[in-house]
């Protein structure tokens, strides 16, 4: 391990060591529909001593050299100077993995959705039990391509998209202003009822067979929640509980009204998750501006759905809500739904705020207050908790939701020195804004100082803060509602804004909170590069050597002072850096998704973006400038599956477990009680170049770097377009889930 990175890693005090490992090349499991297989031999070890305990498989071969890698600078050359890239899911030879249910499959009275994301197995007898899954979007270019062979039918896309260029801007129009005569807003509403029925979360009934392998049931539990629930029958809308729903309910908004009260239409977006003790599952609605308004008027209500157009192009088919009027300020919440009643199709806590969610990390022990962790994924997002105002009598009994609708929400704001404290997000908090000097990229987004055109505005300079704090001294100043809940409740819809009015720390896109036995928060944040949303604070997301901005993540660990749940106080240290181990990176990039096995150990998924995966780098400058962050993304291939010890020697190293097909990400994963199965969402196969024709693939360049920082050039070979799952010649992709197992079916962890 170089300098470097033992400098940045402060985790427990101690910095990894490296491992004499041999390069290993990866196993080619192509295990399709029918579960055929075809086999790589795999290179011989040389050494597995320098391997943690708790490791149970072999690593496989990545594109990059590795510090655990036991081989000079030349054999890395060597070895590394071709490689191959895998349409399937390529785990380690010890392993294979069973494809449960993909895109268009019966789930009810509906179908399996796209883009399955977050997975919970709750058991309800040995072998056997209910898979929740997350269904977080739709990849508009391939969906729209696939659509007829897999879903069986057509959709007027042509059509629509020919006269949306012709009546619309950037192929966006407003179809909810459109009389209902129109029969443009009848396609229309065709194309967005198919998008929205393939977003939200299903229930599956799941077994093993004597085989070992998962297999499903077809319960009359299985449903589907989707992006409309609701719409056609009322009994299948959503609940919801908390400030919010004085919001809801309220007469005279400022802003546009549904006319539904605090009764809500489907769920989209979903993401990430968790599982609570007491047995219910916990969805987390993430990119939801992408089909309603985000931005709220000042008591809360939302903006028209005109503000948020429906769009379809060549590669976007979103806006998918304006059609039917859903209000924007009913998503973007945590939605909770019961898989064992068939009955539920789902509640969202208001008290658990409304941004951008990405994660679900839950502490609830007997005696002490409920602690709920979650994220916002945006550049400049923020890290948030939960408390319950009751404490926990029974973690497992299922009346602990009721903790859900009553408490504070607070945001965390980091310290340089490794401290920091969790700020309330209520009426009386202070207005001290987050400076834009301390954000990469320099802006910083704040509830418009004008409360009668509502939304937000952007900062740049320190002197607009001063203005904004002479203007507004709480958050009760800037919200406004005829009681302190309706106040509460327009301040929780407005969440990520009133969190930067608030002062509360912008950080690096934190994409999942788990928390471990011992009450250790894990928290991954995916990406330090600014955007147009913000960016993360300088003074806490560095690089290894200090740099900022820094692309390729971390992997963080918070502790609450005093170990309790509802401390208002904690420490911070990091475990892990993506990044190149020549620059003093682990060797993934984008951390996204985290599990934590029996011993304590992370295992992780990387979050690449689809458009960076497999990119080429033949040179590393560009007129004379080293490239950094994005630029140099393509040299880490597919996104990835690792495991991470937590303690020890070897705390924060990383060790290859997987990669996934082309174009795609990898989530949600999920082990069974007796660790011998690891659930998987792969997500968006194909997502960049739709099928791959005839077994299409092109050969790329890469400077690579060895361990030690010399520079090589490897030749890549890379399909286009995915035929995963079925690994069929020309089939389409569509994404599933899956359960990897052991072949000897002993337990993974």
């Amino acid at each position: 391990m170089n300098l470097k990175r033992r400098r940045f890693l402060t985790f427990l005090g101690a910095a990894a060591g490296s491992v004499a490992l041999e390069p290993v090349l990866a196993n080619n499991n192509k295990y399709a529909l029918s579960l055929a297989d075809e086999t790589v031999t795999q290179a011989s070890v040389k050494s597995l001593a320098n391997l943690p305990s708790s490791l149970n498989f072999t690593p496989i071969q990545i594109p990059i050299p590795l510090d655990i890698d036991n081989h000079s600078p030349q054999e890395q050359i060597s070895a590394y100077s071709s490689y191959e890239v895998k349409d399937d899911l390529v785990l380690p030879e010890e392993f294979t993995y069973d494809v449960i249910a993909a895109w268009g499959d019966r789930v009810g009275d509906s179908r399996f959705g796209y883009n399955n994301d977050y997975l919970s197995l709750i058991e309800t007898a040995p072998n056997e039990g209910f898979l929740t899954i997350n269904f977080e979007y739709i990849s508009g270019q391939t969906w729209m391509e696939t659509y007829p062979l897999v879903i069986g039918k057509e959709l007027p896309f042509a059509e629509v998209k020919t006269q949306v260029q012709a009546e619309g801007k950037d192929g966006e129009i407003d179809a909810f202003t459109m009389l209902d005569s129109n029969p443009l807003k009848a396609q229309i509403k065709e194309i967005s009822r198919e998008g929205l029925i393939d977003q939200g979360m299903g229930v599956i009934s799941v077994r093993r067979n004597s085989e070992g392998k998962w297999e499903r049931t077809y319960a009359d539990v299985d449903r589907r929640i989707t992006g409309i629930s609701g719409l056609d029958d009322p009994s299948q809308s959503l609940k919801c509980t908390g400030p919010a729903v004085a919001t809801f309910t309220k007469q005279n908004k400022l802003g546009y009204d549904d006319g539904l009260g605090d009764r809500i239409i489907g769920t989209f977006q979903n993401c990430a998750g968790g599982t609570t003790p007491w047995g219910t599952v916990m969805s987390a609605e993430e990119n939801f501006q992408d089909q309603v308004p985000e931005e709220v008027m000042a008591d809360g209500s939302s903006f028209t759905p005109s503000a948020k157009r429906f769009i379809l192009n060549e590669i976007e088919v979103d806006g998918r809500a304006n059609v039917f009027g859903l209000a924007g300020n009913k998503y973007g919440w945590m939605v909770e739904v019961d898989p064992a009643n068939p009955k539920d199709y789902g509640t969202k806590h208001t008290w658990l705020g409304r941004y951008r969610h990405e994660a679900f990390g839950i502490r609830a022990e007997a005696g002490k207050n409920l602690a709920v962790y979650s994220g916002c994924d945006r550049r400049g997002g923020h890290l948030y908790k939960f408390i319950s105002a009751e404490p926990i009598k029974d973690p497992k009994d299922k009346a602990n939701s009721r903790l859900l609708e009553t408490g504070m929400l607070y945001g965390a704001k980091f310290n340089p020195d490794g401290t920091g404290e969790w700020i309330a997000l209520n009426p009386q908090t202070l207005i001290d804004p987050v400076l834009p000097i301390n954000v990469a990229g320099g802006m910083v987004t704040l509830p418009n100082s004008d409360r009668e055109v509502g939304g937000k505005m952007d900062i740049n300079q320190e002197f607009d803060l001063v203005r904004y704090k002479q203007q507004f001294k709480t958050l009760g100043d800037i919200y406004q509602g005829d009681s302190n809940q309706e106040k509460q409740g327009a301040i929780l819809i407005d969440a990520h804004f009133a969190a930067n009015a608030a002062g509360i720390t912008c950080t690096a896109r934190p994409e999942d909170t788990i928390v471990d036995r011992d009450g250790t928060l894990y928290i991954a944040f995916t990406s330090g590069s600014p955007g147009g949303d913000g960016g993360p604070d300088l003074r806490i997301f560095k690089g290894p050597d200090g740099e900022t901005p820094y692309e390729y993540g971390w992997v963080m660990k918070l502790t609450e002072d005093n170990e309790d749940p509802s401390a208002l106080t904690f420490r911070w240290s990091n475990l892990a850096l993506g990044g190149e181990p020549a620059k003093g990176g682990a060797g993934f990039a984008n951390p996204d998704n985290i599990e934590i096995d029996k011993s304590g150990n992370l295992w992780m998924v990387t979050d690449m973006s689809t458009s960076v995966q497999n990119k080429a780098v033949p040179i590393r400058t560009d007129n004379g400038q080293p490239l950094s962050g994005k630029d140099l993304s393509g040299i880490f291939g597919n996104n990835s599956i690792w495991f991470i010890p937590t303690t020890g020697d070897l705390a924060g190293e990383a060790y290859p477990f997987a990669t996934g097909p082309m174009d795609c990400e990898c989530t949600g994963p999920f082990f069974t009680q007796d660790w011998s199965t690891l659930f998987l969402s792969v997500q968006h196969p194909g997502e960049k170049h739709g099928i791959r024709q005839d077994m299409a693939l092109e050969e790329r360049e890469f400077e690579l770097l060895t361990t030690d920082g010399q520079s090589f050039r490897q030749t890549r070979q890379v399909p286009l377009g995915s035929n995963w799952p079925n690994l069929t010649t020309n089939q389409p992709p569509r994404p599933a889930v899956v359960a990897i197992r052991r072949l000897d079916g002993k337990a993974i962890s």
